[in-house]
């Protein structure tokens, strides 16, 4: 991943947004979870319709995407196929939405 580390924790994740750092936050939890709890200005693809709908993600290709999804194994999944898709900075949000809603932001609905 070009020197990039697979993970990246929440805390880094809100630090890039207040820098308005340009990046693109791909949620890959089912449309039910989404529903549920989303994070603002999140991009939602399902991992189920991922190979259906990467070319959705072809305007990134070259831009930072951090994956997540509800804990952060799913998105570590995608995050590697993204980067076999030649996607150079990918990362996985370690904990996903839980972690987001426990220390960034509590308004975000935990399930």
């Amino acid at each position: 991943m070009s020197g990039m580390t697979a993970e990246i924790d929440v805390q880094a994740v809100a630090s890039l947004r207040e820098q308005n750092a340009e990046f693109v936050l791909l949620d890959v939890r089912e449309d039910i979870e989404y529903a549920t709890a989303f994070i603002k200005g999140s991009l939602h693809i399902p991992m189920s319709e991922l190979r259906q709908r990467i070319t959705e993600l072809d305007p990134h290709r070259e831009q930072h995407v951090i994956v997540h999804c509800h804990h952060g194994m799913r998105s570590l999944q995608v995050a590697e196929a993204l980067s076999d898709y030649g996607f150079s900075k990918v990362q996985s949000m370690k904990g996903g939405i839980e972690d987001w809603s426990l220390q960034i932001d509590p308004s975000v609905p935990r399930y």
